[in-house]
C-alpha cells in the first residue's frame, strides 16, 4: 500500500509539473551551400515562426517549432566569348541559389540552471520551390527550378537558450551539414545553417 502511495505521488507531481508553453520567435538566418568540394558564399536571410515547448520536468523539456527561412548560397563566375582569334572577358555571371523552405525543429532541452538550457534535435526543411538566379542570363545558364532537390531536408542541429526575463529568450543553433540535401546521382550537395534569435513565451 505504501508503495502503490509512493508511486501514486510521483505520478501525480509529474503530471502537475508537465505543462506546455506557447511562444514566437523570430532571427537571423546565416546558410552554407556546399557541391561537392566546393563551398559557395553564405546567404543571410532571416527566420520567423512559433514554438510549443513541453516541460517534463525542471530540467527536461521537449520543443516543437514551425518556422519560415530561406537558405541558399551565392556565387559568380568570368564570362568569356571568343572574338576574331581571341578570348575575351565579356564580364562576370552571379549565380544565387535560393532554398524557401518550411522548417519544423524538434529538440530536446536540458536546463543546466536556469535560464540556461542546452538543446540538440532534427530539423526537417520543407522545400517550397528551390531555384537558381543567374545575372545575366546566358546561352547556358537560365533562371530557374532546381529539379534534384529533395522534397525534404533533414538537418541535426546543438543549440542554446538563455531567458532574458521571465517571458523573453535568445537562442542560437548550429545545423549540422552531415545529410546531403540533393537526389541521389548527382554530385552531393550539402548546407549548414546558424540561427540566432530572439523569442517570448506566452504564460
Amino acid at each position: 500500500m505504501k508503495k502503490l502511495t509512493l508511486l501514486l505521488m510521483i505520478a501525480g507531481s509529474s503530471l502537475a509539473f508537465a505543462q506546455t508553453h506557447f511562444g514566437v520567435k523570430a532571427g537571423y538566418n546565416l546558410s552554407g551551400y556546399k557541391v561537392g568540394d566546393y563551398q559557395l558564399d553564405n546567404k543571410s536571410f532571416f527566420y520567423i515562426g512559433g514554438l510549443a515547448e513541453h516541460q517534463l520536468s525542471e530540467k527536461f523539456s521537449l520543443q516543437g517549432e514551425l518556422l519560415f527561412t530561406e537558405l541558399g548560397g551565392q556565387d559568380s563566375q568570368d564570362l568569356y566569348d571568343i572574338v576574331g582569334d581571341q578570348v575575351v572577358q565579356m564580364g562576370t555571371q552571379k549565380i544565387r541559389l535560393k532554398l524557401p523552405q518550411i522548417q519544423i525543429p524538434i529538440s530536446a532541452k536540458y536546463y543546466i540552471s536556469k535560464p540556461f538550457s542546452l538543446s540538440a534535435g532534427l530539423n526537417f526543411g520543407i522545400n517550397l520551390n528551390p531555384n537558381v538566379e543567374f545575372d545575366p542570363e546566358n546561352f547556358y545558364n537560365s533562371s530557374g527550378k532546381i529539379e534534384n532537390i529533395k522534397t525534404i531536408n533533414v538537418f541535426p542541429f546543438l543549440g542554446t537558450e538563455y531567458k532574458i526575463a521571465e517571458n523573453f529568450f535568445v537562442d542560437a543553433r548550429y545545423h549540422f551539414n552531415f545529410i546531403r540535401i540533393n537526389k541521389k546521382g548527382s554530385i552531393d550537395s550539402n548546407i549548414s545553417i546558424f540561427q540566432i534569435g530572439l523569442g517570448y513565451l506566452f504564460k
